[in-house]
C-alpha cells in the first residue's frame, strides 16, 4: 500500500476528533440532536483549519443510516462511502476550477432529482468565492429554497468576496486559526501513536511555522520526519525550516537593560550584514515583549516545554512592567513609521535608541518612589503664603493616640507653617514631613480632592495624622480614605495607617495653591500697572487695562 500523507491519514472523522473548533462542533452538534437542519451552511477561514473536514463530518452525520446523529457510526456504508470520497449523493465542487454559469446550472439541475444511496443529496462547494457573478446569480433561487433532500456547505477562505445575498441565504461559521498549543498537542498525540521520536521544542517551532493551520503543520511534521530519519528533533526541524536565530533578540533586550548604546549600535550593524529584514525584527522584538508581559502578569501560562521557558521567565523578573509597556509601544510605533524613515537601517535604530532614552534609570526611579528631600524646593510641610490676617489654629481632634504635632502660632502676618523639622517623627520613616510634595507624587484619581485638602497633623514610621477642613468634612469618605492609604502604601512600599480628623487650622495644599495663584495674579498686575509702556498708553492715548485680561506667566 502507498504512503499515505499525515493530513489524510489523520484527518478527523468525527466531530470528537475535531481539533480546535470547539464553537462550530457544539453548534452543529446541537442543531443535528435537535433536528434543527438548516438547508446551507457556509464554513469560513483560512487555510488548514477544518472546512472541508466539517463539511465531510456534517455529511455522514445527515446520511449515516443509523438515522440523522451528532454521532455518526462509521462503519456502513454511507460513512465508509463518504470517508473514501465515493458516496454517490456528496458532490464536491471546486468553485475555482468551476467558474462559470454553465458549469453551476449543471449542478443545480441535477439538485431536483432525490438522493441514490443516501438521506440527503449533499452538495459541498469549496472556494466558492472564486465563483463567477453570473454563477452566484444562478444558484441563488435554489440556495434561498432548495428541495427538501438537498444540502448546500459552501466553504471559502475570503467571505468578502461572497455576495451579500449568498451570505444571507447561508448559516454562517466562523472557523478560528488554531493554537500553537492545539497543534503541539495534536502533533504529540499523532507521532506517538505513529512511534516516531520527537521533541517537544522541535513540535512548538513547528506549530510557529504553521501560523495556525493544521494541515500545514502535518505536511511539515511529514517533511521534518523525511529530514530527520524517522525522527523529528530540534536542530533538524531548526535547519529544515530555516529558522534564523533570534538570540540578537535577546542581546537587544540585554543592552537597553544596561543602558548599553554602544551595544545596540553594533547589534544593530550586525544585524544589517546578516540581512536580517528591520521590519521583521520590530515585529518579532513586540512579539518577545508580549510574550515577557505574559510570563510577567501570568507566570504559570508559559508552557513547561517553550523552548524560551527560562529566558522568559528571567526577563520578567528584571524589567519592570512600566518599561515592557513603554518598550512594546517604541516597537509598534517604529514598525508603522519605518517606511517613512530614510531607510529601514535609520528606523530601526532610532526606534533603539527612542527606547534608551526613555528607559528608566536607576536615579529616576527612586526620584520617583521617594518625595524630594531638598529643602530648597519645599522647605515645611505646608509652605507659609501672605494672609491679611492671621489664621488662628483650631483644635484638632485626633481619633487614636498618637504623637501630635506641635503647631506654632504665626505672630506675623503669615498663615501657620509646620515645619518638617517641628512635626514629631518617631522611628525610621522616608517621609520626610513634607505632605503636598508627597500628594504631587502619588496617583490619584478623584481621591486627590481629599489628599488636597488635608493638614498634616503628626506622623511617624507607621501611621500619618491629618486634618480636614470642617468646610471640605464630605470629602473624608471611606472610598477615598482607601484609595489615599492604598497609594500612599504602594508609594512607600509599606503599610502606613493614615488617621482623620476633622478641624486644623485649614493650611492645606489645596489652600497653598489657590493663595499662590492669587499672589501670582497680584503680581502680575502690579508688573503691568507699574510698566511704562503701559503708563504712557494710558497717559497719552486713555488707554484702559481690561479687567481679567492679565494672567500670570
Amino acid at each position: 500500500m502507498s504512503y499515505q500523507v499525515l493530513a489524510r491519514k489523520w484527518r478527523p472523522k468525527s466531530f470528537e476528533t475535531l481539533v480546535g473548533q470547539d464553537h462550530v462542533v457544539r453548534a452543529l452538534t446541537n442543531a443535528l440532536e435537535q433536528n434543527r437542519l438548516h438547508h446551507a451552511y457556509l464554513f469560513t477561514g483560512t487555510r488548514g483549519v477544518g472546512k472541508t473536514t466539517l463539511a465531510r463530518i456534517l455529511a455522514k452525520s445527515l446520511n449515516c443510516e443509523t438515522g440523522i446523529t451528532a454521532k455518526p457510526c462509521g462503519v456502513c456504508n454511507a460513512c465508509t462511502e463518504i470517508d473514501k470520497g465515493r458516496f454517490v449523493d456528496l458532490i464536491e465542487v471546486d468553485a475555482a476550477s468551476n467558474t462559470q454559469v454553465d458549469a453551476m446550472r449543471d449542478l443545480l439541475d441535477n439538485a431536483q432529482y432525490a438522493p441514490t444511496a443516501g438521506r440527503f443529496k449533499v452538495y459541498i462547494i469549496d472556494e466558492v468565492h472564486m465563483l463567477s457573478k453570473s454563477a452566484f446569480n444562478a444558484m441563488l433561487k435554489t440556495l434561498e429554497e432548495p428541495p427538501a433532500h438537498v444540502k448546500f456547505i459552501l466553504a471559502t477562505t475570503d467571505p468578502q468576496k461572497v455576495p451579500v445575498t449568498v451570505l444571507s441565504r447561508c448559516l454562517q461559521f466562523n472557523l478560528r486559526q488554531m493554537a500553537g498549543t492545539s497543534i503541539t498537542s495534536h502533533l504529540q498525540n499523532i507521532l506517538t501513536q505513529e512511534n516516531i521520536a520527537f521533541e517537544p521544542t522541535a513540535l512548538h517551532l513547528i506549530s510557529r511555522a504553521a501560523a495556525g493551520s493544521m494541515r500545514d503543520a502535518l505536511s511539515l511534521t511529514d517533511q521534518a520526519i523525511a529530514y530527520g530519519g524517522q525522527t523529528v528533533h530540534e536542530s533538524e526541524v531548526r535547519s529544515m525550516l530555516g529558522a534564523i536565530d533570534q538570540s540578537y533578540l535577546y542581546q537587544l533586550l540585554d543592552a537597553l537593560l544596561a543602558n548599553d548604546g554602544n551595544s545596540l549600535i553594533n547589534q544593530a550593524k550586525a544585524m544589517e550584514e546578516r540581512s536580517i529584514s528591520f521590519d521583521a525584527a520590530l515585529n518579532d522584538f513586540a512579539q518577545l515583549l508580549h510574550q515577557i508581559a505574559v510570563a510577567q502578569t501570568v507566570p504559570e501560562s508559559v508552557a513547561n516545554d517553550l523552548p524560551e521557558r527560562e529566558v522568559l521567565l528571567s526577563l520578567a523578573q528584571r524589567i519592570q512592567a512600566e518599561t515592557l509597556q513603554l518598550y512594546y509601544q517604541i516597537a509598534l510605533l517604529g514598525r508603522r513609521d519605518i517606511g517613512l524613515a530614510p531607510d529601514e537601517f535609520a528606523g530601526f535604530t532610532m526606534s533603539l535608541l527612542r527606547m534608551l532614552a526613555f528607559t528608566p534609570s536607576e536615579n529616576s526611579v527612586q526620584k520617583a518612589k521617594v518625595p524630594s528631600q531638598i529643602n530648597s524646593v519645599r522647605p515645611t510641610v505646608v509652605p507659609s503664603a501672605p494672609a491679611e490676617k492671621p489664621i488662628k489654629p483650631e483644635a484638632v481632634a485626633v481619633v487614636e493616640t498618637t504623637p501630635t504635632a506641635n503647631i506654632v502660632e504665626d505672630t506675623a502676618d503669615t498663615a501657620p507653617v509646620a515645619d518638617a523639622a517641628d512635626v514629631p517623627r518617631i522611628g525610621s520613616t522616608s517621609f520626610n514631613g513634607n505632605w503636598r510634595a508627597l500628594v504631587d507624587a502619588l496617583k490619584l484619581g478623584l481621591a486627590r480632592e481629599l489628599a488636597k485638602h488635608c493638614e498634616l497633623v503628626a506622623y511617624d514610621a507607621d501611621s500619618i495624622s491629618l486634618s480636614v477642613p470642617e468646610s471640605q468634612k464630605h470629602l473624608v469618605s471611606a472610598n477615598y480614605q482607601e484609595k489615599l492609604t492604598t497609594a500612599i502604601t504602594q508609594h512607600f512600599d509599606r503599610k502606613i495607617r493614615l488617621q482623620f480628623s476633622i478641624g486644623g487650622t485649614g493650611n492645606t495644599p489645596a489652600k497653598q495653591i489657590s493663595q499662590e495663584k492669587a499672589q501670582a495674579q497680584a503680581n502680575a498686575e502690579n508688573a503691568i500697572e507699574e510698566d511704562s509702556f503701559v503708563q504712557a498708553l494710558i497717559d497719552d492715548f486713555g488707554a484702559t487695562i481690561i479687567p481679567n485680561s492679565i494672567k500670570p506667566i
